[in-house]
């Protein structure tokens, strides 16, 4: 793998359900540009979700514990 996870499952869940839940709000509800870009940003949060990975959140620092980044590796 070409980068270390570093979003819990549990934020990983909860980022794919809120980026759904946008898209379709920037889609459905608002609908012209502003609802375009809401739905664009929501699907990069929903790709972060999908992958582990958060770009921000590896610009500040933040790792997952070591025993975590094993199992997600799937190292025992």
């Amino acid at each position: 793998m070409f980068y270390v996870k570093n979003v819990p499952n549990w934020e990983r869940a909860l980022r794919v359900v809120a980026g759904l839940i946008a898209v379709w709000i920037g889609i459905g509800v608002l609908g012209g540009m502003w609802g375009m870009a809401l739905a664009a940003s929501a699907a990069g949060i929903v790709g972060s979700g999908l992958f582990g990975f958060c770009p921000m959140c590896a610009l500040v620092g933040r790792r997952l514990d070591k025993a975590q980044a094993a199992k997600h590796n799937g190292n025992p």
